[in-house]
């Protein structure tokens, strides 16, 4: 990396600050924008699922670069950010998931039986369908991981929101916010939702779709578990086709999500509020139905927007143009340190690894 860069990070969610902390490590000037607080849009909440198993080789191997950072950048930042209590699978897909995970030396993941089930999840209802323990998973402290990554950024997350990004004829990069307008060697434009609008004003068209999530929070009943492994079910035995489910830090609170998409209104920007409940419902329904270890009260939601490509769900890309990174996808929280590693790698004069490129299509399924 060329010491000395000034590059400018639009958007401060895990994606933009994974990418402005990996160019501050690099002795880059770095400049975040962000119109609103620090990872409180799509990175939003207590936790998510790391877990190595993807549709895609290429981003089953992409991980494992990702989880040794968050190992590293755990203990530069004084918090375990992703947990040791592993990621478990249901469902009839798990034997494909295995033979992806068999492919990238050095991960553990196996088939597991009804005991070793009740001992990674205990808020489980009994199940003994094909299951599967990915050892290297488990729940990103998603808050820890924004607040203490903004703590070591500081001064450099600018609150502004940026109108348009453009080259300029002298080389450099020009970002306008509302309240100003500077250049920049190299602009990174992570900014979610956002992103495509950016783009747009750059003459390119992302082909990002969006819709909406919502997520709900409940507490473990008891004394939190010693070992809290993340669930992904897609069995259907609790009465549902599709849930994600991880621990917060302190494994006292589990969020729930079904995962469907909630599409936007006529205008773009908006959904449903009936849908959005419709769902949290039936996250309610199915933890009295599947996770009797907790409290089946509600003590959060979560509402984001989500932003998928469309060569699979876990799909990202990246778009070059001019000085300019853009970048889109979703499930990006797993992949935020090895793609803002990336990222801050090509802002500084490095070549991004081809398999990002939007071309590549990484994480079709």
């Amino acid at each position: 990396m060329a010491v000395g860069a000034n590059v400018a990070v639009v958007g401060a969610g895990i994606v933009g600050l994974a990418t402005a902390y990996s160019l501050q490590k690099a002795g880059a000037a770095v400049t975040v924008y962000e119109v609103g607080r620090p990872g409180g849009a799509q990175s939003a909440g207590d936790s998510r699922i790391f877990r190595h198993a993807h549709l895609d080789p290429r981003l089953t191997a992409f991980t494992t670069r990702s989880r040794r950072l968050y190992r590293e950048w755990g203990d530069e930042l004084g918090l375990e950010l992703v947990s040791t209590g592993g990621a478990v699978a249901l469902g009839p897909d798990v034997d494909q998931k295995l033979s992806g995970l068999a492919e990238v030396d050095g991960l553990d993941a196996r088939r597991i039986d009804a005991a070793e089930l009740a001992e990674r999840l205990p808020l489980l209802a009994h199940y003994d369908g094909p299951a599967l323990l990915d050892a290297g998973g488990g729940s990103i402290n998603a808050a820890g991981a924004v607040e203490r990554i903004s703590a070591r950024l500081g001064d450099a997350i600018v609150q502004d929101h940026v109108l348009t990004v453009r080259p300029t004829a002298s080389g450099t990069v020009e970002v306008r916010t509302g309240t100003g307008r500077t250049e920049h060697d190299h602009v990174v434009v992570a900014a979610g939702r956002g992103t495509a609008a950016i783009a747009h004003g750059l003459g390119l068209s992302l082909p990002v779709h969006n819709s909406a999530q919502v997520r709900v929070t409940f507490r473990v009943a008891g004394e939190p578990p010693a070992t809290l492994a993340t669930l992904q079910d897609m069995s259907n035995a609790f009465g549902e086709p599709r849930v994600y489910a991880a621990a917060s830090a302190d494994r006292t609170r589990y969020g729930v999500g079904i995962a469907e998409e909630v599409p936007v209104n006529d205008d773009g920007s908006s959904v449903d509020p009936e849908v959005l409940d419709a769902l949290a419902d039936r996250a309610v329904a199915y933890v009295r139905r599947a996770l009797p270890g907790l409290d089946p009260t509600p003590v959060a939601h979560i509402h984001c927007w989500v932003t998928s490509l469309p060569w699979g769900e876990d799909g990202v890309g990246v778009w070059q143009h001019d000085g300019v990174s853009l970048v889109a996808g979703n499930n990006l929280f797993k992949q935020a340190p090895a793609l803002g590693e990336a990222l801050a790698t090509a802002a500084t004069g490095g070549a991004l690894p081809e398999s990002l490129l939007a071309s590549s299509r990484l994480g079709r399924g």
